[in-house]
């Protein structure tokens, strides 16, 4: 009897030290897990707060859509506003993946999710490829997407040209160019 009734006292203090923690739901595959709230909450907000402002490969592409830069005209967003970039060391036929370990720190690719929106983008353009690890990454005109860990903001594109190797996507699948003065009226 004695047994029954610790194991019993056992199994409820356990239930309520769990009931008291914060829950992290594992499931979530893609998204950081949440970290229980500090007392005053300034750490959690904090981590929260610089977790958001980068981009990540671990990040959750719902989709692809096209924005208009000022500098690049159209380029190729991900669903949040984040620009994509290609890399020329990759090949497109067949679509493979170069950027590995270290540069994928500074460049984290783009996950593919099946039935992503897509905007301003032919379907037909959108495609997966299997990475070294055997993750699929996301593909554009057979090109392999990726962010840049230097845009600190959705909209930027400071990724454009670094090392002659990297450009954002145009909605053709192309690297994006600097557009130039307006040529329909002799630059006037």
């Amino acid at each position: 009897m004695r047994k029954l009734v610790l194991t019993i006292a056992v199994a409820a203090a356990a239930a309520l030290s769990l009931s008291a923690c914060d829950s992290i739901d594992l499931t979530k595959q893609g998204q950081a897990a949440q970290a229980p709230a500090a007392a005053d909450g300034t750490e959690a907000a904090a981590a929260q707060t610089s977790a958001a402002a980068q981009p990540s490969a671990a990040a959750s592409v719902t989709g692809v859509k096209v924005h208009e830069d000022a500098t690049l005209g159209k380029v190729v967003t991900d669903w949040k506003g984040w620009t994509l970039y290609r890399f020329e060391k990759d090949t497109p036929k067949p679509p493979k993946s170069n950027c590995e370990a270290d540069c994928l720190t500074k460049w984290p690719y783009v996950p593919y999710v099946e039935n992503m929106k897509i905007e301003g983008v032919d379907q037909k353009l959108i495609g997966k490829v299997t990475r070294s690890d055997g993750a699929l990454q996301l593909t554009i005109n057979s090109w392999p997407a990726y962010r840049f860990a230097g845009d600190t903001k959705v909209g930027e594109t400071k990724g454009q040209g670094v090392g002659g190797v990297w450009f954002a996507f145009t909605p053709e699948g192309k690297k994006a160019q600097a557009v130039t003065g307006d040529s329909g009226n002799g630059g006037y």
